[in-house]
């Protein structure tokens, strides 16, 4: 069994705590429809041609997509019009056709992930699915900037494990088959919408770069990762001309660089790279393709220009704008951007940027309601590991409890550790409405970079290989030390919660240390991994063996019973604390199974728990009514394990589709309430 650190013990006896209430009794409380409900707009974007402006917002509670000239944003804003008609999950992507002459956007139902290809015209407002199949995954494999009709899109509408590519017109809907997938993972096109690679995983776990002429797929790889590269080395895309291929390559280091490789000599030359943290992000100019500047995220985000021209913009933005700031749109001549700006603790506001004119016109605010909201600033913070390495993390404290802002409470209060999932992913610096909510209700909130997290680097990508419940569960171990013997957090009133690997690892917490977490709140998180490795969406065949690799290999004796050997679904007998449960019904990644099977275990074990299951969510909650359902379950049962305060459940179950299947008298406000409706 893992255990803490001794240190751990050190703050037991510490009389400097106080409650969770107590530290934000003077605070106004956050309402959750203010951090979770829909926001007022989002996904700002600029048509190429610059005549309209784009965005997500909600009609009739649901979001959908809406545009406007771009000369309205100040004098007549009554001339937006609703392009979209969806009644009940939210719009999650749209994009403009190159040719600004209609918008396309992608739709699942219920959270299957089966996601089709709509569009809609922007002058007669005709709505048509340009992916009219069943069961079937779109991709989108390629756009350009010169052919303007048509795109390349993935559909594994002949097999579900497999992507063919095909040429998408866009004025007639015709698809054209391009290439059948014969196993590759997948494809990279130029802005000709000419496949050039095509990439399958090899034995190793790395990836074969297979090169294409004239849609044939080559016998031999030109390129190969071995597994400690997969994650950290893709193609990033050519130049409009052809003539440079960019790389994003850890090969022979230990951080990803920025690379460029001249495509008619071969010669790669390293533009960027950075000793703390992987190339992050790049800007290519929107007509050219040539990288204009890089980011770096380690602590926080940072932008390096290598155009003078982009350099200039960016400085000018940074002049004008607190906080973080970045381009989420451009118009084809890059005279207008749509520019973001996160203050950390003020509401996103989106900005229209006219590069020539210099002036930068407020978009919108996407959520106004957050104006004068005590928002909490969030504190990037280095935490080292047991075993020496660091890891990088963002604690949120709440209101009150910091007076002097030097990232520690006056006295330790109670704690949730929100574990990212993935985990081949990572927390990031900014605006971050969990933080806000919890600190909010009395809690410090800590994230953290955990091993096998992404953008630090390879070695601690790969220090987590075969380690689920393993060394990553002692980082998350260790980070709980160092809070509680810095005064942050109280010893018995630190909660662990989470989605997804976040969820497994809430699992792993309660059943691996049983005595260690108050609480747990495990959202869409695997109970057992031998079941999640047998029922991954068959779109996750060509990487499968990344996966045996990096969580254990069913096939062979020693990798199932180590996938035995850290699946919280064997150990449910040991839990101790309470734990809550939240599950979409149409996962395809976790499926319902796993949260039904620990379930089950438990309650044969006569050990308490609360369940909430959504029949018409999949990989976690789409619908705003959905996920202020769950929240308001999640922050009353907080309350009831570490004290702090929550807003009342209220009717918010009534007004989703949440069953609540087991448990309601382990939370307060829910015992008496109608379980399923």
């Amino acid at each position: 069994m893992r255990t803490m650190p001794p240190s751990a013990s050190i703050q037991q006896e510490d009389p400097m705590t106080i409650s969770a209430a107590e530290a934000v009794q003077s605070v106004p409380l956050i309402t959750r429809e203010a951090l979770y409900g829909n926001p007022t707009r989002s996904g700002g974007q600029l048509s190429p041609d610059g005549r309209w402006v784009s965005w997500l917002a909600p009609h009739e509670g649901v979001m959908n997509v809406w545009i406007a000239p771009i000369d309205s944003l100040a004098d007549a804003p009554d001339r937006a019009r609703r392009m979209t008609g969806s009644i009940e999950r939210p719009i999650p992507q749209y994009f403009w056709a190159p040719d600004s002459a209609s918008l396309l956007y992608i739709q699942d139902k219920g959270g299957d992930e089966n996601y089709l290809l709509y569009q809609v015209d922007v002058e007669s407002g005709q709505e048509r699915t340009l992916t009219p199949f069943e069961n079937t995954r779109v991709r989108i494999t390629g756009t350009s900037t010169t052919i303007k009709d048509r795109i390349l899109v993935g559909l594994n509408n002949r097999d579900p494990r497999f992507h063919d590519i095909h040429s998408l017109n866009l004025a007639t809907g015709e698809l054209t088959p391009v290439i059948e997938n014969a196993g590759y993972m997948g494809f990279v096109a130029d802005d000709g919408l000419t496949l050039r690679w095509a990439l399958a995983q090899n034995e190793a776990g790395g990836t074969d770069m297979f090169e294409i002429t004239d849609n044939q797929v080559a016998q031999t790889p030109r390129e190969s990762t071995r597994l400690e590269d997969a994650l950290t080395t893709t193609v990033a895309g050519y130049t409009t001309d052809g003539g440079t291929l960019y790389w994003i390559d850890s090969r022979d280091r230990n951080t990803a660089a920025l690379i460029a490789e001249d495509t008619a000599t071969g010669e790669k030359r390293i533009i960027a790279q950075s000793d703390k943290a992987d190339i992050g992000g790049i800007m290519a100019h929107p007509v050219t393709g040539e990288v204009e500047a890089y980011s770096v995220h380690y602590l926080t985000n940072e932008w390096t220009a290598l155009d003078p021209a982009a350099k200039a913009s960016l400085d000018f933005l940074g002049s004008r704008l607190e906080g973080d700031f970045g381009v989420q749109s451009r118009t084809e001549d890059d005279t207008k951007w749509v520019v973001w700006n996160d203050p950390l603790t003020a509401p996103t506001k989106v900005y229209l940027y006219d590069r020539p004119a210099g002036t930068l016109t407020e978009f919108y605010a996407s959520r106004p309601e957050l104006e004068g909201a005590p928002l909490q600033p969030m504190h990037p913070v280095e935490i080292a590991a047991r075993d020496g390495l660091v890891l990088v993390s963002y604690l949120t404290l709440p209101p009150g409890s910091d007076p002097d802002g030097d990232g520690v409470p006056d006295a330790a209060v109670p704690m949730v550790l929100l574990v990212h999932g993935g985990p081949w992913a990572r927390d990031h610096y900014g605006f971050n409405r969990a933080h806000q909510w919890l600190a909010n209700r009395g809690y410090a909130v800590l994230s953290v970079n955990f091993r096998g997290s992404t953008g630090l680097g390879k070695s601690f990508t790969n220090a987590a290989n075969l380690q689920w419940a393993g060394t990553m569960h002692d980082d998350l171990l260790d980070a709980v030390s160092w809070a509680i013997d810095r005064g942050i957090a109280q010893v018995d009133k630190v909660a662990i919660m989470g989605g997804s690997y976040g969820g497994y690892a809430t699992l792993v917490g309660l059943t691996f240390t049983p005595e260690t977490f108050a609480c747990g709140v495990d959202i869409v998180g695997p109970s057992n991994l031998e079941t999640l490795l047998e029922t991954i969406p068959p779109y996750w065949a060509p990487q499968v063996k990344q996966f045996h690799e990096r969580m254990g290999n069913p096939a062979t004796a020693e990798g199932k019973q180590l996938l035995i050997d850290r699946s919280p679904l064997h150990r449910a007998d040991r839990i101790v604390r309470p734990l809550l449960i939240g599950q979409g019904a149409n996962d395809p990644r976790v499926k319902q199974a796993e949260s039904d099977q620990i379930v089950a275990a438990m309650q044969a074990a006569n050990v308490p728990v609360t369940y909430v299951l959504f029949p018409d969510e999949g990989h976690g909650f789409a619908r705003p009514v959905n996920n202020i359902a769950f929240n308001a379950v999640a922050e009353n049962f907080l309350a009831t394990c570490l004290g702090g305060r929550a807003e009342p459940v209220g009717d918010t179950l009534e007004q989703s589709t949440a069953q609540v299947l087991a448990g309601t008298e382990n939370v307060q406000g829910l015992a008496g309430e109608t379980t399923v409706h």
